[in-house]
């Protein structure tokens, strides 16, 4: 008896390399992808009393209190910018990088159960992470050009320019910096759980190594000046500032260096998720 062709609608097949993503299966599961995306968007302030007004609320306090304590207190100079709408434009951005770092570095311990259940690309998880919290990132930045608008029409000398219209790819270079250096510190504290306590640490430092609170021209001092133009999150805030208020520092060397940074840490985050995914259950 002759052998009949069974043809599948889904063949599940081994990795063949570390650096492999799949984009064509990322793509089969987009239903999935889109669960995932409206299920962080609803569950984060699910059951809460003011919900989704928590996107709202929480750069606005963020905003005041950085504006009583470094600019009333430290008298820290702005650029010669109103004081809220120098914080909040660094808020924003740090806002959505730091959600996205934060949320993706726990994706193999909060996804455990799914994952040892059903089989899917693993990759989805922290990419619709990622992007659950433009949703977050949209309604801040909506605030913001409210404040903008508002400071533009009492008459406040801000400068935008054309470099604005680079604000797309500065989203896309913080969203990679986020997705790589997060699926990185997942895959690690699979073995090392404590080493998510640290990152969480390290990320609260972090923001003060990058011009979030302050400009780069309140640094006076060469060495630590070169440090933090080493921090691949400076010129991407940096490059948004001025573009949108006229004040700070462009550089295309800069956003080059980010910009490379981000692809060697997307390949190398990439390369131990690959690798950790295969045998993770094991260890979580």
């Amino acid at each position: 008896m002759s052998e009949i062709e069974q043809k599948w609608d889904t063949v599940i097949e081994p990795k063949t390399g570390l650096f492999r993503l799949d984009l064509k299966e990322i793509w089969k599961f987009r239903d999935l992808f889109s669960l995932f995306v409206k299920r962080d968007i609803i569950t984060q302030y699910k059951q809460t009393v003011l919900g989704p007004l928590w996107f709202i609320i929480q750069p606005i306090l963020t905003t005041i209190m950085q504006v009583v304590i470094f600019k009333g207190v430290a008298k820290m100079s702005t650029d010669g910018l109103p004081a809220i709408l120098f914080y909040m434009s660094g808020n924003v951005f740090w806002g959505y990088f730091s959600e996205c770092i934060t949320k993706t570095s726990s994706t193999f311990n909060t996804n455990a159960a799914i994952f040892g259940k059903v089989y899917f690309p693993r990759m989805i998880a922290p990419l619709s992470t990622v992007a659950s919290n433009l949703v977050r990132f949209a309604i801040q930045m909506a605030l913001f050009i409210a404040f903008y608008i508002y400071f533009i029409a009492t008459g406040t000398p801000i400068s935008p320019n054309i470099y604005l219209l680079m604000f797309p790819l500065l989203v896309l270079m913080l969203a990679g910096l986020a997705l790589g250096f997060g699926v990185i510190v997942s895959s690690m504290t699979t073995k090392y759980r404590d080493l998510a306590i640290l990152f969480t640490f390290i990320v609260q430092l972090w923001q003060y190594a990058t011009p979030v609170i302050y400009p780069m021209s309140f640094i006076e001092n060469s060495t630590l000046k070169l440090a933090i133009n080493l921090n691949p999150l400076t010129p991407i805030f940096e490059a948004f500032r001025y573009g949108a208020l006229g004040v700070g520092s462009f550089s295309w060397w800069g956003l080059t260096y980010s910009f490379g940074f981000m692809i060697v840490v997307l390949l190398l985050g990439t390369m131990v998720f690959n690798r950790v995914q295969r045998s993770f259950m094991d260890t979580v």
